[in-house]
């Protein structure tokens, strides 16, 4: 198994224990404050958010190495900043043109994948 960098580490940790807390966070703490759109909003953050916490913990423990690897960590990182804190903050009453920037994140997320299959299908198989 390859060895994962600190910050990596950390990255996985902090994306991981954030999709729990704001899963929390909106289940209980917002159950009677955010509307039938706001709540849909956050279920929808909280998901993209877990799936793709997951994912970087799986960029960080396949055996694969370079610049894909490198691509596909930054773009889940910053879908999950880009695309569900969008979410987030539209869920808790932002301005309706801060969606706008959601679908950036939805990209960030795409390209995230596409890299690890990348990363994947360049990877020494030995």
């Amino acid at each position: 198994m390859r060895q994962t960098a600190p910050a990596v580490g950390a990255l996985i940790g902090l994306a991981g224990a954030s999709a729990v807390l704001l899963g929390a966070f909106g289940a209980h703490a917002l159950r009677d404050v955010l509307d039938v759109r706001g709540a849909e909003l956050w279920h929808t953050a909280v998901g993209y958010h877990f799936w793709h916490a997951l994912a970087l913990a799986l960029v960080a423990i396949v055996p694969a190495h370079g610049l894909a690897r490198r691509v596909s960590l930054a773009a889940f990182a910053g879908g999950i900043v880009i695309f569900c804190g969008s979410l987030y903050a539209l869920a808790l009453g932002a301005p309706r043109w801060f969606g706008a920037i959601t679908p950036l994140g939805g990209v960030a997320f795409i390209v995230g994948w596409i890299a690890l299959g990348t990363a994947l299908a360049a990877r020494d198989p030995r």
